[in-house]
């Protein structure tokens, strides 16, 4: 979230396309916080097969921004996880909803897992997201 398009395209980009074009023969996720404003560029020109999310952004508008060719990962608010369970609940079938309008939808949070999390809550996710 501290950069602007052109320094991601610039300074960060080369290197990250570079990384994943090292990693032949499996998918490929390109997740960075805060990348709403180059969320295209997120791509790589094909060299990711995924773009990660974060909770900034509802996926449906990812995926009107990445195109009907790209699987997006994402993206629960990490925050909501120490919510009841009720909203939290609503949180995650509002971004599973969300994430039908993408190619695939890798259900996520998005941005990690902050340790006074209660496993419970992530066991009821996984619980909720396998029903749906």
């Amino acid at each position: 979230g501290s950069l602007s398009t052109s320094d991601y395209r610039t300074f960060v980009a080369p290197h990250s396309k570079r990384a994943l074009d090292a990693v032949p023969g499996v998918p490929k996720i390109h997740f960075g916080v805060g990348t709403g404003p180059f969320l295209a560029d997120m791509r790589l020109c094909g060299s990711a097969d995924a773009v990660g999310v974060d909770w900034r952004m509802p996926l449906d508008e990812a995926a009107a921004i990445v195109g009907p060719d790209v699987t997006l990962q994402g993206n629960i608010d990490p925050a909501m996880l120490q919510a009841p369970w009720e909203a939290l609940e609503e949180h995650v079938r509002e971004v599973v909803l969300a994430g039908r309008a993408a190619r695939a939808h890798i259900v996520n949070l998005g941005h990690g897992v902050p340790p006074d999390t209660d496993p419970d809550q992530l066991t009821r996710i996984v619980e909720l997201v396998h029903s749906l």
